[in-house]
């Protein structure tokens, strides 16, 4: 007999039958606890998304266009670039990353989420801590420290909100009725745990009570590279491991190869931020211990890129039909671009080169927008149909939305790699001038490259506008069916 029999005969069975009917209702209600608090992160991460965008294409603008809205003071450069900054990360990144994480561990865990309303309660003092930020820095009061540049008044309206949240994870962990624990659990977990970690130590040693000297840059690039690292990475990689065998109906490739990756993860990518201060007044052995630690990332990002494409293999074709899958498999393959292409810029040969340039600009937006954001986005695609219970509208819309993100994201970081490195290897060139007019220069060899880079972001903004436009359609359409539900008789005929 075929291994496959046994199933096959089992699918026949009553208790099998029964099993699976039980299962898929409790998925039910799993998906109708969450549906609530969902919609409330996913439709506020839309909302940053868009406010988010229009800054960085503002600033962007202003790279090449110094002039546009020079006039208005809240608009300058200095503003606008944190306020898109703490917009994505804050507002549309983190509110993703936790709605995302909450329906995650309720369906692994097989619990439905319990007390919604204190989650719902946390999330909106969660934007409206973002909010009250990002008008902060646009009214000047930014603390000027990259990553933390949300001024105090604002940072423990965010701490108190993300501890409800996180707390609620942890509690639905405890109560979980599924006993084994999941790949994804791992890194789930490992997040929760990591960001108020990062976050309260950054806001005692740079805002309540700073260190001095440079110091402070140290503490700076340590939760401005972890809070990528240890917050955003493992949301995005517990979101692969589930979706794409979710998708396909096949497991993971390798046990051995997940463990691999997370205990390298955990233990390698801590010490990455300082080699972010190459050549500075540092001492040599924590930059050195840094890049070590740099270059061991290969084995997380080698490890989790082999469990990832061999789970895909022999899938390859369903790409075509799965929007989720394509958001998925694009977020996969940039974790490990972006990581290896952060090895690489590392080693003090090359930092030497492409800092404070625009490579490290491109470097960064593959990493929390090729990788973390497209996981995100793809994340919401299979997500939200199942809290609904409806179909995304428009497939066309869909489409428009993954080829104007994946084209836009690919146009932004390869030029700008390109003429970032050009620019550095400029720069360190005593014969090139900085600025010179009616002469080659450091800043007339990277004006169109910064074009290029506008153009992307009008192509990325397209891709907004149609996943907004979905988005908005597809809640509208359940409110709708919702009302006519409350609306319909339930009594009998006088």
């Amino acid at each position: 007999m075929s291994t496959g029999s046994p199933s096959i005969l089992r699918s026949f069975s009553p208790a099998y039958t029964e099993d699976v009917a039980q299962q898929r209702a409790l998925l039910a209600e799993i998906d109708t606890s969450c549906r609530g608090t969902l919609l409330l992160f996913f439709g506020a991460a839309v909302v940053w998304l868009l406010i988010g965008t229009v800054f960085g294409l503002t600033a962007s603008l202003k790279l090449h266009w110094p002039n546009f809205l020079a006039d208005t003071a809240w608009l300058t450069f200095g503003r606008v670039r944190p306020a898109h900054l703490n917009a994505v990360a804050f507002g549309f990144a983190s509110n993703a990353a936790l709605a995302v994480s909450l329906w995650l561990l309720c369906r692994l865990c097989r619990v439905p989420l319990m007390h919604a309303w204190v989650a719902n309660i946390a999330g909106v003092a969660w934007n409206l801590g973002v909010a009250i930020g990002i008008a902060g820095i646009l009214a000047g009061d930014s603390t000027g420290i990259e990553w933390l540049e949300i001024p105090g008044y604002a940072s423990p309206l965010l701490f108190v909100s993300y501890a409800l949240i996180a707390i609620w994870g942890v509690i639905t962990f405890r109560f979980r009725r599924e006993r084994r624990l999941y790949v994804s659990q791992w890194y789930l977990l490992a997040a929760l745990f990591c960001f108020p970690w990062l976050y309260s130590v950054a806001q005692i040693l740079l805002i309540l009570e700073p260190v001095r000297g440079v110091v402070q840059a140290a503490v700076n690039w340590w939760f401005g590279h972890n809070v990528l690292g240890l917050w955003f990475t493992p949301i995005g990689i517990a979101a692969i491991y589930y979706f794409i065998p979710k998708v396909l109906g096949v497991p993971v490739y390798k046990y051995s190869l997940s463990l691999i990756g997370f205990w390298s993860l955990a233990l390698f990518y801590n010490w990455n931020g300082m080699h972010h201060l190459v050549g500075g007044p540092l001492p040599a052995w924590l930059i050195t211990v840094s890049i070590v630690a740099s270059v061991m990332m290969t084995i997380p990002v080698v490890t989790v890129g082999l469990n990832h494409h061999f789970t895909m293999w022999g899938h390859f074709h369903k790409l075509k039909h799965s929007p989720v899958l394509r958001f998925m498999v694009f977020g996969g393959m940039s974790y490990t671009v972006t990581s290896l292409h952060g090895v690489l810029l590392s080693l003090r040969s090359v930092s030497e080169v492409t800092h404070f340039t625009h490579s490290t600009v491109a470097h960064a937006h593959t990493g929390m927008y090729a990788f973390f954001t497209m996981v995100m986005f793809g994340a919401i695609y299979y997500i939200v149909p199942r809290i609904t219970q409806l179909a995304w509208p428009s497939a066309r819309l869909i489409r428009i939305h993954f080829w104007a993100s994946a084209l836009g994201i690919l146009l932004y970081i390869v030029p700008l790699a390109i003429g970032g490195t050009l620019q550095g290897m400029a720069m360190i060139n005593p014969d090139v001038p900085f600025l010179a007019p009616d002469k080659y220069s450091v800043v007339t060899m990277t004006l169109p490259y910064l074009k290029v880079r506008s153009v992307s972001g009008f192509i990325i903004l397209v891709g907004h506008l149609a996943f907004a436009t979905s988005f908005v359609w597809i809640v509208a359409r359940w409110l709708k069916a919702a009302r006519h539900r409350q609306a319909s008789p339930t009594t009998s005929h006088v």
